[in-house]
């Protein structure tokens, strides 16, 4: 059996699935591949395949794995229809809308104190910074400032940005995916209300000063390692924030 580096008090199906989710950390599988079947990895840790079976229940219910009925289980990738799952607005009648991403500018800059801090770098690091407007039925909605440190970027350009989200549902997270093999598996939120300063409310078509739903995220790859910091500044007029509590 592989080497379990797992607290030994875990339940074994616990430490399959920390084997499983190393394999992915490592690259072993890449997003959108297929993985080997319960039997092959029962075989390969010298469990039942009841034990991975439950590992893998868990890792499909974490969004990590995807089941594809009569083809077998698959990494998600954020090409594929868990690309809008950390999406939580609803239209007032509470249908989920899919948004057009609209890309403002590239730049580059240095982390701040908070900034360093929610990514888990030094104050002064270099980052990329990117812009842009999400829009529903044509009106814009939210406006996005995102910040990421530039060693995990290289390479990078406004011309890639820009031509990856004018593509057909292209996300940020599935660029960071397909071009820098970073994979967004969580994430945290903060939530607080805001005033829409001068520009901020030019972007959304609202007045200086209207409330706003502030939206401060940090998101993560795996072994917890956070890769992008956002703030979004969201127009509620139209709009609520939803998330379902288990």
């Amino acid at each position: 059996m592989e080497d379990l580096t797992a607290p030994n008090f875990l339940p074994l199906y616990e430490q399959i699935k920390q084997l499983v989710t190393r394999g992915l950390a490592k690259g072993e599988w890449q997003p959108g591949e297929v993985i080997p079947s319960e039997m092959e990895l029962a075989r390969r840790f010298q469990v039942s395949q009841g034990t991975v079976r439950k590992a893998i229940d868990e890792l499909v219910q974490e969004k990590m794995l995807v089941r594809r009925q009569g083809k077998g289980t698959f990494v998600a990738s954020h090409a594929d229809g868990t690309a809008y799952r950390f999406l939580h607005l609803r239209n007032l009648e509470g249908e989920q809308e899919y948004p057009q991403s609209i890309f403002i500018d590239f730049s580059r800059g240095k982390a701040d104190q908070q900034v360093a801090k929610r990514l888990d770098i030094q104050p002064g690091s270099a980052l990329v910074q990117l812009e842009r407007i999400l829009t529903f039925s044509g009106e814009p909605v939210v406006y996005d400032d995102i910040r990421l440190p530039a060693a995990l970027l290289k390479g990078i350009s406004g011309a890639m940005v820009e031509e990856h989200v004018n593509a057909d549902r292209g996300t940020l997270y599935s660029l960071y995916e397909s071009h820098y093999q970073i994979r967004i598996i969580s994430a945290e939120e903060r939530i607080r209300a805001l005033a829409a300063d001068e520009r901020v409310a030019g972007l959304l078509k609202v007045a200086a000063g209207t409330p706003l739903l502030g939206v401060e995220r940090v998101a993560f790859t795996y072994k917890g390692q956070p890769v992008e910091w956002r703030m979004s500044y969201i127009n509620t007029e139209r709009h609520f924030y939803f998330d379902e509590l288990n």
